[in-house]
């Protein structure tokens, strides 16, 4: 159907499908491919995070989405100077596309037996105490059942962009913003104001939150306002003024301040969770801590994802809502 095309002016690329871009200078192009641009850039959410993903210039992937709106006679895209997002059309098409190409995927991987067994590298990223306390374990675990598996872990206290930085599946802490991104929830944590017993025998036990004005406060800047810790009590929210004493940026460093007697800090319940048990450290004010923010798995491609991803999320699902009460804190 299609005459020869000129190899010398083709770019030739695997994506995250797999598949070889060839995008000769008459423009033709494999449907499946330009069905496989498409997603990439409505997963990305931009022409130049879906170039970066599949290795092609950004000019180029723009091209390839222009020629396909044309022949479809319809836009697919709402452009923006900060982001591409879906039209009404292209709501539509992005299911058809992802169901024709998981088809396409699944007959490969079947084929090969890649979709069967794990292999190959994962990344995996979480908050840094969190993935030392509980990720480790799972991850070795992981390599250990799959021996063609090379795990990549980056334990950071940041957001990180999945398609930017390629990687597989996240961890993250609190609500999320809308996205393409697949979520599994596997618990929760709970924020917690702690002290020490030898503090609250000097200083006295608060009732209420803002009896805090009057204390010595540890804060973490990374967690809370330098002026004010927001409580709830049965849906009614305080805003209670502090006056830190001293400020920290890292969570461990508020707690081991509060061990030695130094103030009331507050963090994440999954952070002391050893230092309630031993009893370093005394939870206050708990009634007046009734939000939760869910801990979840965050991953791209859904059931497009390699069985890598999908172990994985099926292994820490499990082992991480096993030890939910744990981190919560309860």
């Amino acid at each position: 159907m299609f005459r020869d095309l000129d190899i010398d002016n083709c770019n030739k690329i695997d994506n995250k499908y797999n598949y070889t871009y060839t995008i000769a200078k008459n423009g033709i192009m494999d449907r499946f491919k330009e069905l496989a641009a498409f997603v990439a850039v409505a997963d990305a959410g931009a022409f130049n995070a879906a170039a970066r993903k599949i290795n092609l210039s950004p000019s180029v992937v723009t091209r390839v989405i222009n020629a396909l709106e044309e022949r479809l006679g319809v836009r697919l895209f709402t452009r923006t100077t900060r982001k591409v997002v879906l039209t009404e059309a292209g709501e539509g098409f992005y299911e058809d596309a992802g169901r024709i190409l998981e088809a396409l995927n699944e007959a490969e991987a079947h084929a090969s037996g890649a979709h069967q067994q794990p292999r190959g590298q994962l990344t995996v990223t979480a908050p840094v105490l969190f993935g030392q306390l509980y990720l480790v374990p799972i991850i070795n675990e992981f390599i250990e059942d799959y021996p063609e598996i090379e795990a990549n872990v980056l334990f950071l206290d940041r957001i990180v962009n999945l398609l930017d930085e390629g990687i597989d599946i996240a961890l993250r802490i609190g609500a999320l913003p809308d996205s393409n991104l697949f979520v599994r929830q596997v618990g929760h944590v709970r924020l917690v104001t702690v002290a020490s017993q030898k503090y609250l025998e000097q200083y006295g036990v608060p009732q209420d939150p803002r009896e805090l004005v009057d204390h010595r406060i540890v804060n973490g800047i990374n967690l809370s306002s330098r002026s004010n810790w927001q409580f709830s009590l049965d849906g009614h929210r305080v805003n209670a003024r502090i006056n830190p004493r001293l400020t920290v940026n890292t969570a461990m460093s508020a707690i081991d301040a509060a061990v030695a007697g130094g103030g009331i800090t507050r963090v994440l319940s999954y952070q002391l969770t050893d230092k309630l048990r031993s009893g370093e450290l005394v939870e206050i004010l708990s009634d007046w801590e009734d939000r939760e923010m869910p801990v979840q798995l965050v991953y791209p491609e859904g059931r497009r994802a390699p069985a890598k991803s999908r172990a994985f999320v099926e292994l820490a699902s499990s082992r991480l809502r096993e030890r939910a009460a744990t981190f919560a804190a309860m």
